[in-house]
């Protein structure tokens, strides 16, 4: 149903992109960072058939007549960017609890329509959504992969596992609107967080996204320590690997950290007080962070905000300074990290801002660029889809006029767009 509302609606105000890509297209690569992480070729020609990757050939190949050719022999070329954690269906304003009692689902979708059109043209041609409401996401997932919409491929958690009163519950409304907003996928003890996991799957989950400690934006002075107990973190593993997901866990806590990580979760999203130990445990089990640096900015500039309620300032005072110094450890500690900024927070469509605090963080820039496509691409487990320019890979493909390696911030400003063949931003 809201699918349906959705691309029709976009249809009728001339939203939906009109680009139907060619059967097939060459695109001629100045410079070409096929993988990044192995620098750039020069005079490349891309070969794209049917949305795909056909091959990549030395020189600049002639196209056959009436074949669509991209002249990018100026530019410099680069697989789609992969953001791991954004928010698709909100942006978080000084009206955000308001909406929340007034907006439906239909109206989240259609705010996510609207934001998956400005990722996409950003540059961000794959997302990881690990928060938004089901029916939404998964609508909006659902109808992009369709071609109905114009937006990043999604992979989606829908809503996030939280203990009862945690941090992904409903939070600082009055104890009758709780118990009507009460989240289902809230759980308590091990047994029933592993009827949580299950109905995210049923529901349309592909990957389960828990809230493994206190969070900033949460109205509740429940502190930013660990909320499930270890048991429960065991139970939410196995029962998602029982069904073939991943579960990755918010996390600012150290306590909570270390004990997600030892309980098996894939992935840790912000990390805010990692320490040694942390460091130790995620290269035991071989985990990734995605660490947000942009969300913790952005909400250290909202401490002095009357609209945020008093216990998301006392937060924001004091994970948001954090997150710079801790991104900078895990990179010298040699974490695996995966690009991710928690947009949503932050606004749609400024996610390549994150690129300029990994750098100042430590990273060289192809590095930084590495984490926003090989890394990330198989942390959402689509390595052999997406994140390098090869052939039989989905035709993802960004550029930009100035070099992003001597430059980073030339992604702010992405001159071309190719997601799955369809050119979204032209040269």
């Amino acid at each position: 149903m809201i699918r349906t509302l959705i691309a029709s609606t976009m249809l009728m105000t001339g939203v939906l992109a009109s680009a139907a890509h060619a059967e097939t297209t060459y695109i001629h690569a100045g410079h070409l960072m096929a993988v990044p992480g192995e620098g750039y070729a020069t005079e490349q020609t891309v070969i794209i058939e049917d949305g795909r990757i056909l091959s990549v050939e030395d020189g600049y190949i002639a196209p056959e007549e009436g074949v669509e050719l991209i002249d990018l022999s100026e530019g410099y070329v680069l697989p789609g960017l992969i953001d791991s954690h954004v928010h698709l269906t909100s942006e978080f304003s000084p009206d955000m609890r308001v909406m929340m009692l007034s907006e439906s689902e239909v109206d989240e979708a259609l705010d996510g329509a609207m934001y998956a059109r400005r990722t996409v043209e950003a540059g961000f041609t794959t997302v990881q959504d690990v928060g938004s409401s089901p029916e939404a996401i998964f609508s909006l997932r659902d109808a992009i992969m369709e071609g109905d919409l114009t937006g990043p491929r999604i992979r989606a958690a829908g809503a996030s596992i939280s203990p009862t009163g945690g941090h992904g519950d409903v939070n600082g409304l009055s104890p009758a609107l709780m118990n009507v907003f009460e989240s289902e996928f809230a759980c308590n003890g091990a047994d029933d967080c592993r009827r949580s996991v299950r109905l995210a799957i049923r529901g349309g989950a592909d990957v389960i996204k828990i809230t493994a400690t206190g969070g900033v934006l949460s109205n509740t002075r429940a502190g930013l320590g660990q909320q499930f107990f270890d048991d429960e973190l065991v139970a939410i593993v196995e029962a998602a690997e029982s069904m073939g997901r991943r579960v990755t866990a918010h996390a600012h806590g150290v306590e909570g950290i270390n004990a997600a990580l030892r309980a098996g979760v894939h992935s840790i999203e912000h990390g805010s007080y990692l320490n040694d130990e942390t460091i130790a445990l995620f290269l035991e089990h071989d985990a990734v962070l995605v660490p947000t640096v942009i969300a913790g900015i952005t909400v250290t500039g909202w401490v002095e905000e009357p609209w945020l309620p008093a216990p998301s300032r006392e937060k924001a005072a004091i994970v948001g300074p954090l997150m710079l110094d801790m991104l900078r450890r895990a990179h010298d500690g040699g974490v695996r990290i995966a690009f991710g900024t928690d947009t949503g927070v932050s606004r749609h469509g400024e996610n390549a801002q994150e690129f300029l605090y990994m750098v100042e963080a430590g990273f060289e820039p192809e590095e930084a660029i590495r984490a926003a496509t090989v890394v990330a691409a198989e942390h959402v487990e689509l390595e052999s889809e997406i994140g390098t320019i090869e052939s039989g890979k989905s035709a993802d493909i960004i550029a930009v006029m100035g070099d992003p390696v001597e430059d980073i911030s030339e992604l702010l400003d992405v001159d071309f767009v190719m997601a799955r063949g369809a050119v979204y931003v032209a040269p």
